[in-house]
């Protein structure tokens, strides 16, 4: 019997022989996704009714409303919704996102499911999407919260010469995007946000989101927190990280694990969906410590209504950024083309 490794060994994880001899066909992943988005009863997606006929006529909608009588499956209003993977496809794709902790990559997805790459794309921000939250339903941290910031994009000096003309000057984060983050201790939570450049105003709204008066704030020596209640820090200007209990390694563990995905996984993300692959990290960090089959549940749950379609994905323009981030990129992300790999 094979030994426990370090670290989470106390998870329940499941093996790739144990996930194909559970689900070998379309059949048994539908099954399961049944049994995990209704454990009630099949429901309606659109009103919630329970009067629900089963074993319709319908070509690709099994089950009709009573109610609405509106045609549906288990797919309707979830990320899945028009796609014409199988749900084996979907479901191994999932386990591969939430067992992956630097992500997985469109091209290994084709490789991996014999699918196209361009498919691949599609089906990682879907699944992606099933992991996004509800920010109104944020709750404030208990604390001591550890608040950050990391940038994200390529370095200028790997640029070509005609390319980095365009950034001379602007310092080091000229081609990066700025993310935020918080870290509470107690619950291990990570909260992050792509903010796009850094301002105090940002940065401040973005941590008193998540604390109160009460709650302990550690940072580095960044000006944007220096007037903030029960904050302290540290300054890794002078090489200081930690005093007492004083530090932010936490949060930049996490950065380090975006940054690997990033550089040994991704190798680029766009900056139209920077906040989709934050959310993907962010997500499978918070559930690090649950069985796999729970991380798989919990996607299932955070799928329902989070309808991708692809005109949608690929939007783009200044409009849709600001919609999707609430703030305006900087000139030199503007213009530029959608990118469909990673």
């Amino acid at each position: 019997m094979p030994q426990p490794g370090p670290g989470r060994s106390h998870r329940q994880g499941i093996t790739l022989k144990k996930l194909f001899k559970r689900f070998p066909d379309n059949a048994a992943a539908e099954k399961w996704f049944l049994e995990k988005r209704w454990p009630n009863g099949i429901a309606c997606p659109r009103c919630g009714s329970l009067n629900v006929l089963t074993k319709t006529k319908h070509k690709n909608m099994p089950y009709q409303c009573r109610d609405c009588r509106k045609f549906f499956s288990v797919r309707t209003g979830m990320p899945m919704q028009s796609s014409k993977l199988g749900l084996q496809t979907w479901l191994i794709a999932m386990y591969l996102h939430s067992t992956s902790l630097k992500g997985v990559s469109s091209m290994k997805l084709h490789r991996d499911l014999g699918i196209t790459q361009k498919s691949a794309w599609f089906l990682a921000h879907r699944v992606r999407e099933m992991w996004r939250r509800d920010e109104t339903k944020d709750e404030v941290f208990v604390g001591p919260i550890e608040a950050d910031e990391a940038f994200i994009g390529g370095k200028v000096k790997s640029m070509s010469a005609s390319r980095r003309k365009q950034f001379k000057g602007r310092g080091p984060f000229a081609n990066k995007a700025a993310v935020a983050g918080v870290k509470d201790r107690s619950s291990n939570q990570v909260r992050i946000r792509v903010i796009g450049t850094v301002t105090s105003e940002a940065l401040r709204e973005f941590v008193e989101r998540y604390r109160n008066e009460r709650t302990r704030l550690f940072t580095d020596e960044a000006a944007a927190y220096e007037d903030l209640k029960r904050h302290d820090a540290v300054k890794h200007s002078a090489k200081e990280y930690v005093r007492d209990e004083i530090h932010t390694n936490g949060i930049e563990s996490f950065w380090s694990m975006l940054k690997r995905g990033y550089i040994g996984t991704y190798h680029r993300m766009s900056f139209e969906h920077l906040f989709r692959y934050a959310t993907e990290f962010e997500a499978r960090h918070n559930c690090r410590d649950f069985d796999t089959e729970q991380q798989l549940i919990l996607m299932v749950r955070g799928a329902e209504g989070q309808v991708l379609p692809y005109a949608k994905l690929v939007e783009y323009g200044e409009r849709a950024v600001k919609i999707a981030l609430g703030w305006k990129p900087p000139v030199h992300w503007r213009h530029r083309k959608t990118a469909k790999s990673d």
